[in-house]
């Protein structure tokens, strides 16, 4: 009973949204202010059915409805109850349901805290979050329906997979889709103001708070997914170049040249056009991941195994939704003149270079991601891309990207000087040039220019707050007063970009690492960077769906214990797969990792990594998203959107 109830409360969440996309569309652009009043009702209640639907399913995972198809394929009754309801995502259809709940989420947050939005604003950004929410309403209900039944059921189902069972990914993909999802608002925004052919400073203020907020959980969402596989697969690696990776990397890049952007929306009323055209990208390339990840297009250990009608029904929503928006964008874009002047050495510059370079590594990506496929496609070419062309293509990008991060901040708006920006960086260049230099004369160059600019970035991004507290150039009590009464968007900028200087930080340590494959007997050891391995000894164990082989390896530093580690190996008999657990020690500046492989001969094969620095990759991203975080917990940001300015009357005209 409980899935049918949840197959009609998807039913009614269709219906809801394509009446939430007509009618507030067609209420705004004839101001039928009733019609544009019903905006909220809409949402929230398109929100409550696909609440409601998700929930249903979320209830049959839990109890074990196996008479469910979906419950059958990816849930048993020893499955641990906690992945019993995260399985309810781990599949294809559970996971289109979790994406329209987002969809459906991101229209209900507008209605509630948008209410200071111009009406037909207002209607209208509803009005496209309706029409996108439809359409994959409409394919959940149609192509990927995770109510049907299956009769007779079975006595006991297939399990999750059981690389999903872990705590990592029970947080990652509903993070990840938030991200993707969240950027649906600024398309809505974009979309709207497209039709109402106006974007101007007030539109600038209003996408940042969602773009941000996108951005967050989008940056949380990478960082996320990238630690799992890290802990989880035994890979030792944190970032492969995998085709689904970088389909969450591209709209990562370009909304972070959409967030840069609409501050100088903001500010100068300039960019308007390509703020808007960000906004589109962005979502466009989420719905393009998603795309790529059911459609069966890409190889990845990521991609759903789907029915290739879903992938057509996808990418027919993917070209109405891109097409039809990029249509609109050529009409109606040319209106859209900008009115704020800058000089190309300014703050607003330095977004703009930002901006290009961004979207340049975007590029790359991209092209990188999709030529394989489609040569294949097209003209039968095998072709592989691996991680050498996007090193090699996108390190030449990234450097003038961060070194330039550091002198943006300290430039005056509208018109800067170079020397006087690069004198209050002085310390930054010189912290830089002494941890570099020291890395580079050690080891090697590369790591060494990856850390001299990490610290770069550290130093650029404080430097603007002590330049605002005038430190050093006034009194002590005078600093901190002014340190004081700083907004907490200032310090969350800062820390933001601290730490993506963090994360620098972190990925040129790995550039460092060292490892070794050994076959090892009980008593044998083996050397690695500077630490003995003692193999003592292996057991089995049991879980509550598995069983399991657990080694015990001691670590030991100049005759001193360091750790004991059990890397191990798990066999899951419902689904018949076998998984890694990787044993792991840090110190919060080094990982020493270790992977037991297989056994023979009275001893096991060991991958044994050591790996400096690796923490700071995933501690450098959980800054960046706190720190956009406390930018978005500023009132300035957070409520009082300002009111449009009027558009000047004509003269009357006197009698004459």
């Amino acid at each position: 009973m409980i899935p049918e109830l949840g197959h009609f409360a998807l039913a009614l969440a269709t219906a809801i949204a394509a009446a939430q996309g007509v009618l507030l569309l067609w209420g705004a652009s004839v101001r039928d202010r009733r019609m544009m009043a019903a905006a909220p009702a809409f949402a929230l209640s398109q929100l409550l059915a696909a609440g409601f639907s998700f929930a249903a399913l979320v209830w049959s995972h839990v109890v074990s409805d196996f008479s469910v198809l979906d419950v059958a394929q990816n849930s048993s009754s020893l499955t641990p109850l906690l992945y019993r309801i995260t399985g309810t995502w781990g599949d294809h259809n559970g996971s289109i349901l979790l994406w329209c709940l987002m969809l459906s989420g991101c229209g209900g947050a507008v209605a509630l805290f948008g209410r200071e939005l111009p009406a037909a604003l207002r209607a209208r950004v509803l009005g496209v979050l309706g029409l996108v929410s439809a359409g994959f309403l409409l394919f959940t209900l149609a192509a990927s329906n995770p109510f049907l039944r299956l009769w007779p059921p079975p006595g006991q189902g297939q399990d999750v997979n059981p690389l999903l069972q872990d705590p990592g990914l029970a947080i990652h993909p509903p993070m990840l889709y938030a991200g993707y999802v969240g950027f649906s608002v600024a398309f809505a925004f974009a979309v709207a103001a497209l039709i109402e052919g106006r974007v101007d400073a007030a539109w600038g203020r209003w996408v940042r708070p969602w773009t941000l907020g996108a951005w967050c959980l989008l940056t949380g969402g990478i960082a996320l997914g990238s630690w799992w596989s890290y802990y989880e697969l035994g890979w030792g690696g944190y970032w492969f170049w995998d085709p689904v990776e970088n389909a969450s990397l591209l709209p990562w890049l370009t909304g972070t040249a959409l967030l840069h952007c609409a501050i100088v929306v903001e500010k100068r009323e300039a960019l308007k056009t390509w703020a808007v055209l960000l906004a589109i990208a962005t979502f466009s390339l989420s719905l393009c991941g998603t795309f790529l990840v059911r459609s069966g297009l890409l190889d990845s250990v990521h991609s759903f195994a789907a029915d290739p009608t879903q992938g057509i029904f996808i990418l027919v929503l993917l070209a109405l939704t891109v097409g039809g928006s990029l249509l609109l964008f050529a009409l109606r874009a040319p209106a859209l003149a900008p009115s704020g002047l800058f000089a190309p050495l300014s703050r607003e510059g330095a977004l703009v270079l930002n901006n290009i370079l961004l979207c340049s590594i975007a590029t790359v990506v991209f092209l990188g991601t999709l030529y394989p496929p489609f040569a294949d496609l097209l003209a039968g070419q095998k072709i592989s891309v691996g991680p050498p062309f996007f090193e090699r293509t996108v390190l030449p990008l990234a450097v003038p990207l961060l070194a330039a991060m550091a002198v943006g901040p300290v430039l005056s708006w509208k018109r800067a000087e170079l020397a006087p920006a690069l004198l209050r960086l002085w310390w930054g260049a010189l912290l830089a040039a002494i941890g570099g230099g020291a890395v580079a004369l050690g080891w090697k160059l590369v790591p060494g220019l990856g850390i001299a600019l990490a610290l770069w970035i550290i130093a650029g991004a404080f430097a603007e707050i002590v330049d605002r507290i005038r430190l050093f150039r006034r009194p002590l009590g005078e600093s901190l007063a002014r340190l004081a009464g700083l907004r907490r968007s200032v310090f969350g900028t800062a820390i933001a970009h601290a730490g993506l200087g963090v994360t620098i930080a972190g990925i040129s340590g790995m550039a460092l690492a060292a490892h070794t494959l050994v076959f090892l007997r009980p008593g044998q050891s083996a050397h690695l960077a500077g630490y003995d391995w003692k193999y003592v000894s292996i057991a089995g164990a049991t879980g509550a769906n598995f069983t399991a082989r657990v080694s015990t390896l001691v670590v030991s530093r100049n005759g001193h214990q360091v750790v004991v580690m059990h890397p191990g190996k798990r066999s899951f008999p419902i689904s018949q797969m076998t998984t890694s657990e990787v044993a792991i020690w840090t110190n919060g500046f080094l990982d020493l990792y270790a992977v037991l492989g297989n056994e023979r001969d009275g001893g096991a094969v060991f991958r044994l990594n050591y790996h400096p620095l690796a923490p700071e990759i995933w501690l450098g991203a959980l800054v960046m998203a706190l720190g956009g975080g406390l930018s978005l917990s500023d009132r300035r940001l957070r409520v009082g959107a300002p009111a449009r300015r009027a558009a000047a009357a004509p003269a009357p005209v006197r009698a004459g």
